[in-house]
């Protein structure tokens, strides 16, 4: 109940708002690349080049959801042809199933 209601808590919190959080997330995985390479290192036993590719890998994702803002936007194409423009929205559909071929897609 504890975990829901701060979830629900969370999701009242504006997008840029967020965001903001991200990028704070961002530069401390940037100021802190050397010591959680070595922590890696420690916990795993990897080599430290190897450790340092998680935590550039992690520092992908965490750039990716920077800029989940302009994504959950759709996309609007004006003038696609003579009187008529397109638009896609973004929506959650929930729990979804797909049925493909074998060899899809080939």
């Amino acid at each position: 109940k504890q975990w829901y209601q701060r979830r629900v808590r969370g999701s009242q919190v504006s997008v840029l708002t967020r965001q903001g959080i991200m990028f704070k997330f961002q530069h401390l995985i940037k100021e802190n690349m050397a010591e959680l390479s070595k922590n890696i290192t420690l916990e795993q036993g990897k080599t430290l080049v190897d450790a340092e590719g998680d935590v550039i890998r992690g520092l992908q994702i965490v750039e990716h959801a920077c800029s989940v803002t302009s994504l959950q936007m759709g996309e609007t194409m004006p003038g696609v042809t003579k009187d008529m423009d397109t638009c896609s929205i973004r929506a959650t559909l929930g729990v979804c199933a797909g049925i493909t071929t074998f060899n899809f897609p080939a």
